[in-house]
């Protein structure tokens, strides 16, 4: 597979992959599927241990992201977003290939093809090696949708969002109760408690920041989606 080091937050469906590389992590994006849902392999650069973030589809284009010789990451857990199938096609694939651990939250446990081996909650953390992630509960979308927060001690935040937050709207929700319970986690749990230049990457599409779309939050709330 073809990597490139020129990271943009934008992946072609069926394209390349794209890597950032931070001191201690790099975060490898990549478009699977039919629907353009991102994938994203984090490795610790200190121990080689690495963690993927929904394995959507594409099994076989998610090991060769991981890598087949001597010196590939060891891939020791696959995190689940949030319940809807097009996140979940590869994970009993991938983490059968790799002996990895998967991880998601209780209340969208129950559609997963294979049962997540660590359950998480708002404020748990699942390790990546010497590296951190945080887990964020944003309700709204899913019942156990899951944001995974990185804190960089040398650079900014970076936060994986799932299908809860995108460039220039929250994630679909099927009532207005849903929708304010999203918008409401989303504003409180996340535009409340980081600063403008945390970077997120979303579930589909391009990546962008919460200074970019912090100046939207009321217009989404008056459109109600």
């Amino acid at each position: 597979m073809n990597v490139t080091e020129h990271y943009t937050g934008h992946v072609e469906p069926n394209g390349d992959a794209a890597r950032r590389v931070l001191e201690a992590l790099t975060i490898t994006k990549l478009s699977v599927g039919p629907m353009d849902n991102n994938a994203y392999l984090l490795v610790c650069r200190a121990t080689g241990e690495a963690l993927l973030i929904d394995a959507a589809n594409d099994s076989d284009r998610l090991s060769d992201l991981v890598g087949h010789g001597p010196d590939r990451p060891s891939l020791r857990t696959v995190v689940t977003t949030h319940q809807h199938p097009d996140h979940w096609q590869a994970l009993g694939a991938v983490a059968g290939a790799h002996g990895a651990n998967t991880v998601a939250h209780p209340a969208d446990a129950a559609p997963l093809p294979v049962p997540p081996d660590l359950l998480v909650e708002h404020g748990d953390t699942v390790p990546v090696g010497e590296c951190t992630l945080e887990v964020i509960h944003l309700r709204g979308h899913t019942p156990g949708s899951i944001a995974l927060l990185y804190r960089d001690p040398a650079g900014h935040p970076h936060l994986f969002t799932g299908d809860s937050l995108f460039p220039g709207g929250v994630g679909k929700t099927n009532s207005p109760e849903e929708f304010t319970s999203l918008l409401d986690d989303v504003e409180r749990r996340v535009f409340a408690a980081l600063p403008d230049d945390t970077w997120f990457y979303p579930g589909h599409g391009d990546d962008s920041t919460l200074g970019a779309e912090r100046p939207k939050l009321a217009e989404w709330r008056e459109r109600g989606w």
